[in-house]
């Protein structure tokens, strides 16, 4: 189940909006998908991304897949524990194995999907 506080995307990124920062990380579906997360490679702190700029990669046993951002800004820290545990990811997708914080430039949200919108979009997957 999707956590109903959380905006989403196509490409199953996830964002936690809190004032004018988001949190940003992978999905349950999208963790799941990759199997056993092995590397992350995390973006550099203060790089400036437009909305579904490349943000991240995360490679698995089965494949390397490219994160986007889900919204505009600048990084403002990375999670450091993935450098060393890239399987947070798998453990906890949606805690401690958030991605990055990012100074977001525009709260715009409504290329974004909610939880119950995001759920919908699975079962067409």
């Amino acid at each position: 189940m999707a956590p109903s506080n959380l905006f989403y995307t196509k490409d199953h990124e996830w964002a936690e909006i809190n004032g004018d920062t988001a949190i940003i990380g992978i999905t349950d579906y999208a963790q799941h998908s990759l199997g056993e997360i092995t590397f992350v490679e995390l973006p550099a702190a203060q790089k400036k991304l437009n909305v579904h700029d490349a943000l991240a990669v995360v490679e698995s046993s089965k494949a390397a897949s490219d994160v986007y951002s889900p919204l505009a800004g600048e990084v403002v820290e990375v999670n450091e524990e993935l450098s060393s545990q890239p399987e947070l990811i798998n453990q906890d997708c949606y805690k401690a194995g958030w991605l990055c914080k990012l100074k977001i430039s525009s709260p715009d949200t409504k290329h974004l999907m909610n939880a119950a919108q995001y759920e919908e979009y699975l079962k067409t997957i």
